[in-house]
């Protein structure tokens, strides 16, 4: 039997993981959760949404019987990583590290930025992971409240998301940066319109393609990579509704989400 690569995120953000890790192992079978019933996550306390990650992952692990979870989602990431890889009995890896590790390659002036929701800057989780990766580089932070939203509205581009993302992003884009980490997975979707409000010159890193290659790398040392021929069954799941889900997920995502099924927080507890 097959075991799938699980991952969850607060909502959409994540399937930007989803889809790097598809595309880069299309053997793999997937379970995906977005907890877009209560998203989002950046402005909830700590101790809230390490409780929401610990039901999450327990429920891959005893619903779905995963081999390896993927924290798709920053905040989730930056206050529970090490509890989940204290409780669970899987592997458990996330987009933190390895997007420290992209931006910290892509700087020429060894100062880069990072923006992500309110949880996730300040828990100082890119601060510590950019320092262990190379203490020389300077990191500037801003936190964006709003932009999630904007695209779990489906509202990616326009006067009012230019805006915001303008005034939100002007820290970094004042401070000279060279290289700047989408440290939100919802963010991405936003990639023209901060690509614009910082310019040409400024680089910007996506953690999905990096932690896709960190999940392969994680699966094929501990043995558990999938190593049949075959095409990979992928399943979705949401908290919230599943045909709101399907059809935003659909458009941002790919053709493959057509379908979504219901998620019940606290399923996986026992």
């Amino acid at each position: 039997m097959v075991q799938p690569i699980g991952m969850f995120d607060s909502g959409f953000g994540g399937l930007t993981v989803a889809r790097a890790v598809i595309d880069l192992l299309p053997g793999e079978d997937l379970v995906y959760i977005g907890d877009t019933g209560r998203y989002p996550y950046g402005n909830k306390p700590a101790a809230e949404v390490q409780r929401y990650a610990h039901e999450l992952a327990t429920s891959l692990v005893n619903d779905f019987d995963v081999k390896i979870i993927v924290v798709a989602c920053n905040t989730a990431a930056s206050v529970a990583l090490e509890q989940l890889r204290d409780t669970m009995p899987v592997p458990v890896i996330s987009v933190i590290e390895p997007g420290a590790r992209a931006v910290v390659q892509a700087t020429r002036n060894r100062r880069v930025g990072v923006i992500g929701t309110v949880g996730t800057i300040d828990s100082g989780a890119y601060d510590d992971a950019v320092a262990a990766v190379d203490a020389g580089v300077e990191l500037i932070s801003a936190a964006c409240p709003g932009l999630v939203e904007f695209v779990e509205r489906g509202q990616t581009s326009g006067h009012e998301v230019h805006v915001l993302t303008e005034r939100l992003l002007a820290p970094v884009a004042s401070a000279g940066v060279d290289s700047l980490l989408l440290g939100c997975t919802h963010y991405p979707y936003l990639a023209r319109v901060i690509g614009d409000v910082m310019g040409p010159d400024v680089v910007l890193v996506s953690s999905a393609d990096e932690t896709a290659f960190a999940v392969k790398k994680l699966l094929e040392e501990s043995a558990l990579a999938e190593t049949e021929p075959r095409k990979g069954e992928h399943r979705f799941f949401s908290s919230g509704d599943p045909a709101w889900f399907a059809d935003l997920g659909s458009r941002l995502f790919g053709p493959e989400l057509t379908n979504a099924q219901g998620w019940l927080a606290g399923s996986g507890d026992q």
